[in-house]
């Protein structure tokens, strides 16, 4: 099931943020393994949290979007680990779309790892497209320049694309 995160889940979606992050280790990125996750008031701002749970309502994975040139932005998205390879976070990828096209959005945008093969080549397999940066708009790049303040080298990031309606 996927439905809006209630506030007394942050702190398992955080613990969910923290073991899938875990997965960096196994490309080379201990950097980003030992990110911290969103905070509680991250989340709470964001436009909206989805999260897919189990058949007793316990999350296994969540969605968080936010506003970007006005439409849906897939801010993060994180599944346990144990969980992975069952369609969950294609599940909320879906989740997010259907939420972004009720908004009357005609995209949905997200920031990712190039080469990561669980980042952009799973984002390309659900419909997500490379976004040249010429054709980035000024708020994306302000995104991606504010990203790199956070230490992600742009050069190994991507700006990708869903059309939604």
């Amino acid at each position: 099931m996927i439905r809006p995160a209630r506030p007394d889940e942050y702190p398992a979606l955080q613990d969910i943020e923290r073991r899938a992050g875990e997965l960096f280790r196994a490309v080379g990125m201990p950097d980003i393994a030992d990110h911290d996750p969103y905070t509680d008031e991250e989340l709470a701002h964001a436009e909206v949290v989805l999260v897919a749970t189990d058949e007793a309502d316990a999350p296994l994975g969540y969605a968080m979007v936010t506003l970007v040139d006005g439409h849906a932005h897939l801010e993060g998205l994180a599944v346990l680990p144990e969980e992975g390879r069952r369609g969950i976070g294609t599940s909320l990828l879906d989740a997010v779309a259907e939420w972004s096209q009720r908004r009357g959005d005609d995209q949905l945008t997200l920031t990712t790892f190039r080469d990561v093969p669980f980042n952009a080549p799973l984002y390309a397999r659900r419909g997500f497209a490379v976004v040249p940066e010429v054709d980035r708009t000024p708020a994306v790049r302000a995104l991606v320049a504010r990203e790199a303040g956070y230490g992600l080298d742009p050069a190994t990031r991507v700006v990708m694309r869903r059309k939604v309606q």
